[in-house]
This record gives structure tokens, sequence and C-alpha cells, in this order.
């Protein structure tokens, strides 16, 4: 599950997961939804892309830094992710294609994760989750 949260001019994200793999999957695709529907995007293309953090929020934010650069210095778009972290190292897959104006209808621009807000961990019901401001 993911979902926009409200913050001033900017936007949250928030992946929920059974596993923490599973909530950054989730947070990168509320990223994404940001920029485009994630059902409009079909996985014509695997990215892949290697993270390290120093802790699971630095983690969190080297991983979205990845998805947004990305989208911006290749022009894709994505609706799927595939994540595996062990200990400080995130190997991520980042499934989409390039952005057709015409089939991606375009609601705005990510500029940066940020450390507003900026959470992972478990809730009491066991599940992981992982959010934080992103800069639009």
């Amino acid at each position: 599950m993911w979902e926009h949260f409200e913050h001033q001019a900017d936007t949250g994200v928030r992946g929920v997961g059974g596993t923490r793999d599973e909530a950054f999957e989730q947070a990168a695709l509320a990223l994404t939804a940001v920029v485009v529907p994630p059902d409009t995007v079909e996985a014509r293309e695997t990215v892949r892309v290697t993270c390290t953090g120093d802790d699971e929020e630095s983690l969190l934010l080297d991983w979205l830094a990845a998805v947004v650069y990305q989208m911006s210095a290749h022009r894709m778009v994505f609706g799927g992710f595939a994540v595996r972290i062990d200990e400080s190292r995130l190997d991520g897959e980042l499934f989409g294609e390039p952005l057709d104006l015409r089939r991606h209808p375009v609601g705005v621009e990510v500029k940066a994760a940020t450390t507003t807000a900026l959470h992972v961990g478990r809730r009491d019901d066991g599940t992981w989750v992982a959010q934080c401001v992103v800069d639009v």
C-alpha cells in the first residue's frame, strides 16, 4: 500500500508493507505517483540501482534519490519496483518506460526526497512504514 500525505507546499510519500523491502517498494511507487499514475506505465525496461546508508532512514533517502535521478536523467517513468535490503545495502530494480506525454498524464516534477517527516519503522500491527516529504 502507498499513499500521499499533505505537507504545506510539498507532498509526503508513504509506503507500507509486510516487510521493510515492501515498504521501500511502496514508498517509491508513492513517489512516482506524484509524477504519473502508475497504472499508465508499462514495464518495458528494467533499471538496476544500488544504494547504501548508515541507517534505515538514510537508506530510504538514497533509494528515493536514485528513483528521482533515474526519472530525470533518462526521462523515464516507473510503475513497479523490487527491493532487496541486506544490512546497509539496497539492491533495487525499477520497472518502467520512457515518458510518453500522449500516454502519461503528468502531475508535478519531484525534485528531491527530504528529511522532513522521514521515518522507517514497524507499526504496532507489525507492518513496516517508510515515508518522507518530497520537494515538488
